[in-house]
């Protein structure tokens, strides 16, 4: 079984039926990664703010 954390508690979800696929997040080493949310709490993440400024950055470049 895989460790799902909600992205908005930062806490692991404990009944699987309840995980929803929120987004995926690429990276540069190896395979991204698949972000989990609560369903009490999907509605309520926001992007990631790091990798916004990231983003942004090579934009700029």
């Amino acid at each position: 079984m895989t460790l799902r954390v909600c992205r908005h508690r930062d806490e692991p979800i404990t009944d699987p039926a309840d995980t929803v696929e929120i987004a995926y997040e690429h990276t540069n080493s190896g395979p991204g990664r698949t972000v989990w949310a609560d369903r009490a709490h999907a509605h309520l993440v926001r992007p990631d703010p790091r990798m916004l400024r990231i983003r942004l950055r090579r934009l700029q470049a």
